[in-house]
C-alpha cells in the first residue's frame, strides 16, 4: 500500500504541475499585451470545439501548438470506394490540398457524417466509404495494448526465471502480484464460482485493459490523453465479449431459467411474459455494461476540460476575476484528476465484477434438496 500511495502521489503532483503551467501560460498570453487582450475579446474561446475535439476521434493526433506552428502526427487513412477502389494516404494530404484529396474530404459540421471521411457521388451527395483508417483512438488503443503486454509479459518473465521456492517478489513485480491476486481472489473467484479458472484469463484481461486505458486517458501529453474507454465503440466490443462469455458457456439450467423460469404457470402460458422478460434481460445486461463505462469516462473528461477552459474564458474579464477563476480552475482540476484516478480503478473493477457475476449466474447448477430428516 505504501508503494501504491507513492505512485498515486507522484501522478497527482505531475498533473497539478501541468495544470498550473497551463494556467500560468494562459494568463501570460492573455494579459501580457493589450493586443492579446483585444484579440481574446474579439475571438471568444470555442469551448465546444475544444471539448469535443479532445473526446472525439480524428484522423490526426494534435499534440500541441508553438505559436502558429501546430505539432500534429498525421495518421494513415485507409478507405475503400465502390467507384475507385482502395486508397491509402496520410491525413496530412487533406490539409495540403485544401481539405480534399483523391476525391475524399472530412464532412463539415452539420453533416450526418460530421468529422468522418466522405466522398461525393454524381449528384453531390455525401457517401461514406468503407473506412479502416488508423485514427487517434485506434493508435492510442494499439499503444496502450502494447504497454499492457510489456507490463504483463515482464512480470511473467520474472516468475519464469525464479522458482516457486524463491522469495516473494518486491518492487513493481510484487505490486502487480498483489494487484492480480486481489482481482482474481476477491472478484473473479468469489463471483464466478467453482469454474472461475476457465474465465479468469478473460476477466483479468478486461480489468487491466480498461484500467490501463483509463489511466493513459488522464495523462495530458502524448501518448496519453486519448479518450479510449470514453469511445462507445470500445465499450461496445467489451460488452459483446462479456455477452459471448455468458451465453456461449451458459449451462442448461441457465437456459431453462430463461425459457421456462420457476414462476406460476400463468406467467408463462399462454402469454410467455416471464420468458420474454428473461430473454430481454440477456441483452440489457451487456448494454448496461457498455453505457456505464462509456458514460462515466466521457463525463470525467468533459468535466476536466470545461474546468480548464475557465482559464481562457475569463481571460478578458480583468486580472482579478481571471486570477480568481484560474486558481479555482487549477484546484478543481487537481481534485477532478484525483477523483478520476479513483474512477479509473472503480470502473475497471465494476465492469469486471459485473461480468463475473453474469458469468457466475450462467454457471449456476440446480441444487437438489436433501430429504427431510437425513
Amino acid at each position: 500500500m505504501k508503494q501504491l500511495r507513492t505512485i498515486l502521489a507522484g501522478i497527482l503532483f505531475a498533473v497539478g504541475g501541468v495544470l498550473c503551467a497551463v494556467s500560468a501560460q494562459a494568463e501570460n498570453v492573455t494579459a501580457s499585451t493589450p493586443a492579446a487582450t483585444e484579440e481574446a475579446e474579439a475571438e471568444p474561446v470555442d469551448v465546444k470545439g475544444i471539448v469535443f475535439g479532445h473526446i472525439g476521434d480524428a484522423y490526426e493526433w494534435h499534440i500541441t501548438d508553438f505559436g502558429d506552428t501546430k505539432v500534429i502526427i498525421p495518421l494513415p487513412v485507409i478507405v475503400y470506394s465502390s467507384a475507385t477502389g482502395w486508397h491509402v494516404f496520410l491525413s496530412s494530404r487533406l490539409e495540403e490540398n485544401h481539405g480534399t484529396y483523391e476525391g475524399f474530404s472530412i464532412a463539415p459540421a452539420g453533416s450526418p457524417y460530421e468529422g468522418k471521411l466522405v466522398e461525393h457521388d454524381a449528384a453531390g451527395n455525401e457517401i461514406r466509404p468503407f473506412d479502416i483508417s488508423i485514427t487517434k483512438v485506434t493508435l492510442a488503443l494499439l499503444i496502450n495494448s502494447v504497454l499492457l503486454m510489456v507490463i504483463i509479459l515482464g512480470v511473467a518473465r520474472w516468475y519464469k526465471k525464479h522458482p516457486k521456492e524463491s522469495a516473494a517478489p518486491g518492487g513493481f513485480v510484487g505490486f502487480m502480484e498483489m494487484f492480480i491476486m486481489m482481482v482474481n481472489d476477491d472478484v473473479i473467484k468469489s463471483c464466478v464460482g467453482p469454474n472461475y479458472r476457465k474465465f479468469a484469463p478473460y476477466l483479468l484481461t478486461a480489468f487491466f485493459f480498461i484500467f490501463i486505458n483509463n489511466l493513459m486517458g488522464l495523462i495530458p501529453i502524448f501518448p496519453g490523453g486519448a479518450n479510449v474507454t470514453g469511445n462507445i465503440a470500445i465499450t461496445f466490443v467489451l460488452a459483446i465479449c462479456t455477452f459471448l462469455a455468458v451465453n456461449l458457456f451458459g449451462t442448461k439450467h441457465y437456459w431453462k431459467d430463461i425459457f421456462w423460469p420457476d414462476v406460476p404457470w400463468w406467467l408463462k402460458v399462454p402469454v410467455p411474459m416471464m420468458p420474454f422478460i428473461e430473454l430481454f434481460g440477456i441483452f440489457t445486461k451487456p448494454f448496461a455494461l457498455m453505457i456505464r463505462l462509456f458514460a462515466n469516462m466521457l463525463a470525467g473528461h468533459m468535466a476536466m476540460l470545461i474546468l480548464t477552459c475557465l482559464v481562457f474564458i475569463s481571460a478578458s474579464m480583468g486580472p482579478a476575476l481571471n486570477g480568481s477563476l484560474t486558481v479555482a480552475s487549477v484546484l478543481f482540476n487537481i481534485f477532478m484528476n484525483a477523483l478520476e484516478l479513483l474512477v479509473a480503478f472503480i470502473q475497471a473493477y465494476v465492469f469486471t465484477m459485473l461480468s463475473a457475476v453474469f458469468i457466475g449466474l450462467a454457471q449456476e447448477r440446480k441444487v437438489e434438496e436433501e430429504p427431510v430428516g437425513k
